[in-house]
């Protein structure tokens, strides 16, 4: 059983740089549209969110169905939402801005939605910082746990940061901002043992 689990962790990893790889091909041929450095930017924003919806989902997901070796992905999925995170600043940083410290500085204090943004990237840096299994020992389960709960405020005010960043049309956030809300939902129903009522009822041993 273990000699077929070990392709599915990296085909996992290719899946998950694909978006990255596809983007890499827009801009090589010029398939970004008239903004392509805006194009860029929100892309990797995109994919940061729901990477982080998608790692918010596995534990819902394996409770629900069973699922108990999508837990193995959990970790590779925030780190990858880390990534493109980072990725996604780095394009503000670097291809916006120029390295323009003073300009992004004026920015992050005066536009609220890149306030936002920055705020949770900076909830995420410890995360990924703690994401070894050297750190998880470090730590002790019960304190790491504790930390990695700030996934929580940093999937939200990410959210945030979309709707405040789109001008017109707020469908979109508003879906991620919806999916968010089921999963935080879920979550919340389980520590307060809400699945108990639809769970079936045990019958008696005879």
């Amino acid at each position: 059983m273990a000699a077929r689990r070990l392709p599915i962790k990296p085909a996992v990893f290719v899946l998950c740089l694909l978006p990255l790889a596809y983007l890499g091909w827009q801009a090589g041929t010029d398939a970004l549209g008239a903004n392509p450095i805006e194009a860029i930017n929100r892309r990797l924003g995109d994919w940061a969110l729901r990477f982080l919806l998608i790692g918010l989902a596995v534990t819902p997901l394996r409770k629900a169905f069973g699922w108990a070796e999508l837990a193995r992905y959990r970790r590779m999925l925030g780190l990858f939402a880390f990534f493109y995170a980072v990725l996604h600043v780095t394009s503000y940083v670097v291809l916006d801005q120029f390295f323009a410290w003073g300009e992004i500085w004026a920015d992050i204090v005066k536009r609220k939605y890149i306030t936002f943004g920055m705020v949770a990237l900076l909830l995420l840096v410890p995360l990924a910082a703690t994401s070894t299994n050297a750190m998880i020992r470090r730590l002790g389960g019960l304190r790491w746990r504790r930390l990695h709960k700030l996934v929580y405020p940093a999937a939200a005010i990410a959210c945030l940061h979309f709707f405040l960043m789109v001008k017109a049309d707020i469908r979109e956030p508003l879906v991620y901002a919806s999916i968010l809300a089921v999963l935080l939902g879920y979550r919340l129903a389980l520590a307060r043992g809400w699945n108990r009522l639809w769970a079936p009822a045990r019958q008696p041993m005879r």
